[in-house]
């Protein structure tokens, strides 16, 4: 027998396994980023630094770009790693909703349902 634990009121529910799943991603996810800020952020040799001189503005500008980036993803998984322990992982932070599984799976970090998630891009 699955044991399901419900997130929200009369929403879909996910499976101990379906949130040990996405524990795993998130954790995977926050690996990856963490290198990847690492890689982006980190101390600079003498040939790195000769090769950053002869980049071109905005190639620089991408390489920056690219940094905040993965740490906002990093914040946001880790958001999501956090939530879980509090047990509020899979609720929307704007109508308190849960977000659908499917999103979940594909988006494990989301904060909010796909409703929300369209007003708040329309506001922008």
């Amino acid at each position: 027998m699955v044991n399901h634990q419900t997130i929200g009121v009369g929403t879909p529910r996910l499976s101990a396994e379906d949130l040990a799943a996405l524990r795993e991603n998130l954790h995977e996810q926050r690996l990856f980023r963490q290198e990847q800020v690492r890689q982006l952020t980190g101390p600079v040799n003498a040939r790195a630094e000769d090769r950053l001189r002869r980049r071109a503005a905005s190639q620089i500008e991408v390489h920056v770009k690219l940094a905040a980036s993965a740490r906002m993803v990093l914040t946001d998984v880790e958001a999501a790693l956090a939530r879980m322990d509090e047990g509020s992982y899979g609720l929307c932070h704007l109508c308190r909703r849960a977000i659908d599984r499917e999103r979940l799976m594909i988006v494990p970090q989301a904060r909010y349902c796909a409703r929300c998630q369209q007003v708040r891009e329309a506001a922008r």
